[in-house]
């Protein structure tokens, strides 16, 4: 997907996408090893309260950060999330609920990315941090 803010996702991202990503409705705007931006609907991620699902604001966060650091591994590594720390700050009932992840390390066997989730309003829904081992493929 690309948008006038968001420069193209390369084209080896198609065959990345799960069915958890398909199900939960997310869409990657943006794809680099530095900065991932992504976005998931509320509607179809809440709990039974009607809010967001704070295990959706875990896949989008486990989502973006791992693609990140598949971009960065890649060729000849993958990754595969090791660590996962999420605070939640605020509830949110409709709209898209947009993730920015930023890379906080890019090394040879470990990525880590810090995950801010937002609003439509870009108020702070949930600050995350994802750690990727970065393994030879079996």
């Amino acid at each position: 997907m690309s948008t006038p803010d968001h420069p193209p996702v390369p084209a080896w991202y198609a065959g990345m996408t799960s069915a958890l990503d398909t199900k939960m409705g997310l869409q990657v705007l943006e794809l680099t090893p530095e900065r991932i931006v992504g976005r998931m609907p509320v509607e179809g991620n809440t709990q039974p309260m009607g809010l967001w699902h704070g295990g959706a604001s875990c896949v989008l966060v486990e989502t973006l950060g791992s693609i990140g650091a598949a971009a960065h591994a890649q060729p000849d590594r993958v990754a595969v999330g090791v660590d996962l720390n999420a605070t939640h700050h605020r509830s949110v009932r409709s709209g898209w609920v947009t993730g920015t992840a930023t890379a906080l390390r890019l090394g040879r066997s470990v990525a880590s990315y810090e995950v801010v989730l937002v609003d439509d309003e870009g108020r702070r829904v949930c600050t995350a941090r994802l750690t990727c081992q970065l393994v030879d493929p079996r």
